[in-house]
């Protein structure tokens, strides 16, 4: 004991827990369908006694997930199985005398063709196994209907399962309590925001509310409103390290089936009464439901007990009662599952004025943490009956520390209050609400590519900002909190405040809830960063061109002494151990602003004036401007010409607000990203780049793709993104060709094959443990990396994203400084920060903690024109910046010129406090921690106790380790089969002459055609070459990416197999796929080329002649192929 131990890696705990199973009596193919099993619950078409077997086995243990493809042994058997969403590659063979080789490439080992006489691969869910002592293969069927069919698994279930939905009931009204129901919203913090714009969408649509602009609201630590203790985590999501899951496209993987109960003894192999399991199909109970488990004693005939923890306490005990309320609870609890109850219900339902209730996630987590301490967890359920919860976010966090079922009764009793009298309407409004619920929860379960809610129940994904280390160390045992700050008679303070608001004597409250102020400006509401005045001030400033109000403007950003926005409002400068040096020593601004880019805001999400205004403008100053993931416009590509404009250029039918360009502007965007939607991602796009920018992760919605709605999609939004205009376009969350790190090292390589005078950046979001994944971003050869913070704004995206997820750039930027710097790895690669960065003073704290480069986003575009209006995904931006609506984009009224004088005001302000400082180069300025330290004297109740001791650390290096951009990646690309092909066909890229060219390939030829397609795309365009200009045949194992971003003119035919990826990005090329004369099997049954095949394909042709993985052909946007066969989730 303990039988996993921490610090190890996934795989050693993994080994760790099949070992036990298999020393507990298990073989060990049973013991791995128990860990992996097959997506069962909404496979319609499984057998009914292996479907019993999964089930059975369900509440023993939850399924491991993620990305892999596992093999054992126990000495008798080896074998291999999947994950059971495909997200790993395994292929396999099998040789005419027996051998069998599997790994995650084909032709690892030369083995004659005429020798094999099976190519097959690991798939979803499914096992791969050898008897040794038998000496052959098992069949997964053979081998799943000889363990399903041991026992009667499906006699017992229907014995031990016992369904909620099932469960006779009196039918009696609810009790409802005799508190108002505006006096009880009001204690549990509820807004007319949070009715407004959070739940009466859910009501009424059935699905999650989207904003738009980011988060310019304080954290909660900062906030002199009061919040609830839901707003002090933020939800963990996967970045590179292994790839959330399209909770939309692949729903057929997820589940948010519950099982509320004691669990049964993992090791109890032939338990013949093995303990009833209560089974709820989703976690949020209505009214009824709750009222069933209430009274599950009387209702199954002694079946279930359950017990009712109250967890409020009389409010004149003040605020340091809690610690002893909650340890009395933890006591309860304790007896309550010694004494037999098989579910606790903690509820906050006896509210009143005299009584306050403790924070239902903090007395959850402590009666969870408690009984996993006790040993007793798994004996009972736990089920919350709170006022709380409300939107996505409190579900997500209520189940992610321990809850298996929740019923929010003030949720519901004021989505009933929005239909009053209308009983069908009522009725609806609540299953619409449930059911938006249950999607949020499979988004957000998703982000972390977690398929199931039981794996998702008690694993904590969440870190706290903001909270004491005592605090979560005891009440949240296993959480990072990165930032101290407030401890348990803080929250118990916090909660009674909103208690004392509810039912004090404050006329504003007396007949309507708080105006809230969280989701947009509002009188006496929540502070914003971006107020009336801050705006007006700096489009007066940039338009009259006028320094001394643009440092107005700058005085109410940066001044936090009276407003506490930031952490880094909470900063001050160590000029006490630094000399001041002149003004006129400090390097000039036409050189720090080219340190500037301005955000990844797409032509889509925004207008095409205000994306080419961009554009002009950061190329006039030399900083970079950034594409987003919707393509770009050819006709950008090419200098502008005197007395041309943006209509004589772009055409009058795709510009509504005509200006002028001067001779020698470019139109062009030097940095194009890549996004898992790889809309308008061709060979062209790549090769015009000077950066190529994959996007890993948005600040507004880190773990889920970018979302453009329907109405913004016009005639020539589609044409730029290969897409139907009308139709909502929506990213995957993952990219397909990025479920681990070694596959973003392939990326970055195909990206730069595809452009190798390109640096390659990869787009992080801040959240604990980005530093580890920057470092291996480094080590995958990306020249640049991106920290966003959770603060940066969107077009689309749903609230609960936009406020609850990532964490701060500061935390994330501070991490990945002393990560990459303690490895020696920050020399090679440029860091970048982004996220409601407005003002010079961002600027140099951003470099202090680490940051070569600084993105600019939002302000730039209040700089054309943006209100704030936040209205971007409906198409009704009033000053023409975020719509397509030609009518509107008449308004708009920005110039390049604006946005200049903004971009040389902030590097001006920089340059004073570089003065001031005591530095005369920028680069002098990288990684000076020692120049911050916190403010003094602060005197908010909450912020005082704020620690920012991690973000100022400063790890002792030797002499001579970099701490800013100094060096270059090497990306062995004079190794490339490419340079061979290139030369061969100069006659082809020089004259237009036909080349013929046959070489041999090996799986290490990664790549092959990309580099050969950059030198058509850069001289040829889009058009490429006339059909079959180059053809290239060849003979062998192709490596990943085969003919990635292949450009019209190139034919790649090959003789043999390929990898995963090949095609990617297929840009007019042609590839042709078939297996040697010499292999006996029959195309039709074997595999001929990888998984996520012709992922992102634009135009072209593809012919397999057998059979593809997983994943075929997804967000194919206009090439045609031919394959014998497919793997789940083709052509999606």
């Amino acid at each position: 004991w303990p039988l996993i131990y921490d610090g190890q890696s996934d795989s050693a705990s993994f080994d760790n827990a099949l070992e036990l199973l298999v020393m507990g009596g298990y073989s060990v193919a049973h013991a791995m369908m128990m860990m992996i099993p097959e997506a069962w619950e909404n496979h319609t078409l499984m057998d009914a006694s292996r479907r019993a077997f999964y089930e059975y086995h369900a509440a023993m243990m939850e399924p491991w997930d993620g990305p892999a493809s596992i093999a054992f042994t126990d000495g008798r058997q080896i074998g291999a199985t999947l994950d059971r969403n495909g997200l790993r590659p395994s292929r396999y063979i099998v040789t005419d005398d027996d051998l069998v080789i599997m790994g995650s490439e084909c032709g690892c080992l030369p083995i004659p063709e005429e020798r094999i006489v099976k190519k097959w691969r690991l798939q979803p869910g499914k096992m791969f196994l050898v008897d040794l002592e038998k000496g052959r293969i098992v069949d997964d069927r053979e081998l799943k209907e000889s363990l399903a069919g041991a026992k009667p698994y499906a006699e017992w279930i229907e014995r031990i399962r016992v369904k909620l939905d099932d469960v006779e009931s009196d039918k009696t009204p609810p009790l409802r309590s005799p508190v108002g129901l505006l006096d009880r919203q009001q204690a549990f913090g509820y807004t007319q925001e949070d009715l407004k714009f959070i739940m009466a969408p859910m009501a009424d649509n059935g699905e999650e509310p989207v904003g738009a602009m980011g988060n310019d609201s304080p954290l909660a630590v900062l906030s002199d409103k009061n919040r609830t203790l839901y707003h002090y985590f933020k939800q963990l999501f996967a970045q590179v390290t292994n790839p959330p899951i399209d909770s939309t496209r692949e729903e057929l993987v997820m589940s948010l089936v519950s099982f509320i109960g004691p669990k049964p003894n993992l090791l109890g192999i032939d338990e013949m009464n093995p303990p009833l399991r209560l089974e709820v199909s989703q976690p949020v109970l209505d009214f009824f439901e709750m009222e069933k488990i209430r009274h599950i004693e009387r209702y199954t005939g002694g079946k279930f007990r359950a017990d009712e923890l109250d967890i409020t306490y009389p409010v004149v005990w003040g605020k340091e009662a809690i610690e002893a309320r909650l340890a009395s609870l933890c006591a309860q609890a304790e007896d309550a599952v010694r004494g037999g109850y098989s579910i606790l219900v903690v509820s906050d339902r006896k509210l009143s004025a005299e009584r306050v209730a403790i924070p239902a996630l903090l007395a959850l987590s402590a009666i969870h943490q408690h009984l996993v301490g006790k040993g007793l967890r798994t004996s009972a359920g736990l089920v919350v009956e709170t006022g709380s919860a409300r939107e996505v976010h409190h579900f997500a966090l209520l189940g992610g520390y321990g809850a298996e079922a929740v019923h929010p009764y003030v949720a519901l009793e004021s989505v009933l209050a929005m239909r009053p009298g209308d009983v069908a309407a009522q009725g609806k409004a609540v299953r619409s609400y449930v059911k938006a619920i249950g999607k949020g929860l499979r988004k957000v379960m998703s982000k972390m590519g977690i398929s199931t809610y039981m794996s998702y129940t008690g694993a904590q994904i969440f870190e706290a900002v903001g909270l004491k280390r005592s605090l979560v160390d005891k009440y949240f045992s296993g959480t990072t909190s990165s930032v101290e700050g407030i401890g348990l008679f803080e929250i118990a303070e916090e909660a009674i405040r909103l208690h004392r608001a509810a039912f004090g004597n404050d006329p504003v409250l007396a007949h309507a809830l708080d105006a809230g102020g969280e989701y947009a400006w509002r009188v006496r509401g929540e502070e914003h960063m971006w107020t009336p005045d801050a705006i007006a001030k700096l489009q007066s400033a940039t338009r009259q061109q006028s320094y001394s109000t643009y440092k107005e403007y700058a005085q109410i950003i940066n001044d936090q002494s009276r407003r506490h926005m930031t952490f880094r409002g909470l900063f001050e400068f160590r000029t006490d151990r630094v000399t001041p040096v002149p003004l006129e020593e400090v390097e000039p601004a036409s050189e720090i602003v080219k340190r500037f880019s301005s955000g990844a805001m797409s032509l889509g999400s925004i207008s095409t004036e205000a994306h080419t205004t961009l554009a002009v403008a950061m190329n006039r100053i030399g900083g970079k401007s950034n594409t987003g993931e919707g393509g770009e416009d050819r006709r950008r590509y090419a200098p502008v010409r005197l007395g041309e404009t943006l209509r004589s250029r772009l055409g009058a039918g795709r510009v509504e607000a005509d200006f002028a360009l001067a001779e020698g502007d470019t139109l062009k965007s030097k940095i194009k990203q890549v996004a898992s939607g790889r809309f308008g991602v061709t060979a062209e796009y790549l090769a015009s780049a000077e950066q190529i920018q994959i996007k890993m992760a948005q600040g507004a919605k880190p773990g889920e793709g970018g979302q453009l709605p329907g109405r913004k999609v016009s005639e020539y939004i589609a044409e730029l993104r290969y897409a139907t205009p009308g139709v909502e376009l929506i990213s995957p969350p993952p990219h397909h060709d990025i479920y681990s790190i070694e596959d973003l090292a392939q990326l970055i390589h195909d990206l730069k094959n595809a452009n190798p005078t390109a640096s390659i950046s990869v787009k992080l979001v801040s959240e604990v443990g980005v530093g580890t994944v920057a470092a291996g971003v480094s080590k995958a050869k990306a020249d640049h990396v991106t920290i966003s913070g959770h603060d940066g704004g969107t077009g689309a995206s749903p609230w609960s994203s936009i406020k609850h997820a990532g964490t701060p750039w500061e935390l994330g930027l501070a991490e990945t400084q002393q990560t990459l710097t303690l490895n020696r790895l920050r020399g090679r690669i440029a860091v970048q920060v982004d996220g409601q960065i407005k003002t010079g003073r961002d600027v140099v704290i951003g470099a202090i903690l680490g940051a070569d480069e600084f993105g600019f986003a939002t302000a730039p575009l209040v700089v054309q024109g943006c209100i704030m209006m936040r209205k971007c995904h409906l198409n009704t931006c009033p000053v023409g910046v975020a719509t397509q609506d030609p009518v509107l984009r008449k308004r708009f009224s920005g110039k390049p010129e604006h946005i200049v004088n903004y971009f040389f005001f902030v590097a001006e302000e920089v340059r004073e406090l570089m003065a001031r400082l005591g530095v005369r180069r920028f680069g002098e300025l990288i990684g000076r921690v020692d120049l911050l330290d916190m403010k003094r004297g602060i005197e908010h109740w909450k912020a005082k106790g704020l620690d920012f001791s991690r973000i100022f650390a400063n790890p002792p290096l030797p002499d001579g380790v970099a701490r800013h951009y100094c060096e270059r990646q090497d990306h062995a690309l004079e190794k490339a089969l490419d340079n061979r092909l290139i030369e061969l066909a100069r006659p082809a890229l020089e004259r237009g002459e036909k080349v013929r060219i046959e070489t041999p390939i090996r799986n290490v030829n990664r790549t092959v055609g990309t580099m050969l397609s950059w030198e058509i795309a850069r001289r040829y365009g889009h058009d490429g070459l006339p059909d079959d200009t180059i053809h290239v045949r060849l003979a062998g194992s192709a490596g990943q990416s085969f003919g990635a971003f292949l450009a019209r003119g190139v034919t790649l035919d090959l003789i043999g197999e390929t990898n995963d990826y090949c095609g990617k990005g297929l840009s007019g090329g042609r590839i042709s796929v078939q297996p040697s004369p010499k292999f006996r099997g029959e195309p039709g049954d074997n595999i001929i080329t990888g998984n996520v095949v012709l992922y992102g394909a634009i135009a072209g042709e593809a012919y397999f002649r057998g059979v593809a993985g997983e994943r075929f052909a997804v967000r194919n946007s206009g090439a045609q192929a031919v394959v014998e066969g497919v793997g789940d989730h083709g052509c999606e």
